[in-house]
């Protein structure tokens, strides 16, 4: 369980943070979304203890990650936004000497590494150097890195930033792996749809302050809702017609309306009466977490 309890922090005149507080529980991925510079990368970094908070604490499985950093840094994973290792080391090496850091033996170090290595997908690459990695696969390094030890909890920073699709696929897959191992897990990301996908819960930040937590489910009905709509043609018309039931976007044959101002039954009706040819009609779920996301942002009511 990860506990972050009145967290604030200071760079200079810069309020980074400002008396942050959640929870990421065990079983359970949090998002945590805010626009750059929101202090999600420092609320992280104070979090596995790089950095020290000018208030509030930290605890890691009840532990102080103040007062007990070891016992706390030793029960969660962290991966950066962008992993730093040394070049030229091959990355079984780098591992096995890394793993030795944290009381492994070398035999022991070098065998888990050869097992972690192979999971995250990187069995082929273990005799290359480092330098030789794209980012994607230095996060994947950085994952395996992270789980020496089989910590209860993880946290990653930005860990979908950069990644090709498979990447984004296979990170996807292991934290809902880590769920259903109990693990709590903490995910900042700015790719909203990923978000959506993957956190039970989501914690929303913006110019150092709490300005949200919703469940999934919250998201769900708080979020505006939209209608897709397949014509057989769009023209100048339909798209005046459509305008008077919300805000349309437009993309060859296809009309989202967003925050429609009558019932769909209505919209539907208004359309084959107008002689249109209708192929799709639903409501739909997309981009719901950017629209609430927004709404904090700006301060509107949700």
């Amino acid at each position: 369980m990860i506990e972050i309890r009145g967290v604030s922090k200071r760079f200079g005149r810069v309020v980074a943070l400002d008396r942050v507080s959640f929870e990421v529980r065990n079983g359970e991925v949090v998002g945590y979304v805010g626009p750059n510079g929101a202090g999600k990368t420092t609320t992280i970094r104070i979090a596995v203890g790089v950095l020290p908070p000018d208030a509030g604490d930290v605890y890691i499985d009840g532990y102080s990650v103040l007062r007990e950093k070891t016992l706390a840094s030793s029960r969660v994973g962290w991966v950066p936004e962008s992993p730093i290792f040394e070049q030229e080391f091959k990355a079984l090496d780098y591992f096995t000497y890394l793993a030795t850091y944290k009381g492994l033996s070398p035999s022991d170090a070098r065998r888990l590494g050869r097992e972690l290595l192979n999971e995250v997908g990187l069995g082929d690459a273990a005799n290359r150097k480092l330098s030789t990695f794209s980012q994607g696969m230095k996060k994947r390094f950085a994952l395996a890195v992270s789980m020496i030890g089989d910590p209860p909890n993880f946290i990653f920073d930005e860990v979908l930033s950069g990644l090709d699709p498979q990447g984004i696929a296979f990170f996807r897959g292991i934290v809902e792996e880590f769920r259903r191992r109990g693990k709590a897990v903490l995910f900042s990301s700015h790719i909203l749809t990923e978000v959506q996908m993957i956190a039970q819960r989501v914690v929303f930040i913006n110019r150092g302050r709490i300005v949200g937590v919703y469940t999934a489910d919250e998201i769900a009905r708080l979020a505006s809702p939209a209608i897709r709509i397949r014509l057989k043609h769009v023209d100048e018309n339909v798209k005046n017609l459509l305008t008077r039931f919300g805000s349309i976007e437009v993309s060859e044959n296809t009309v989202i309306l967003r925050e429609p101002r009558a019932e769909p039954s209505k919209i539907l009706e208004e359309l084959v009466k107008s002689g249109y040819s209708v192929e799709e009609f639903r409501i739909s779920e997309e981009r719901c977490l950017e629209e609430l996301f927004m709404k904090l942002i700006k301060g509107e009511k949700v």
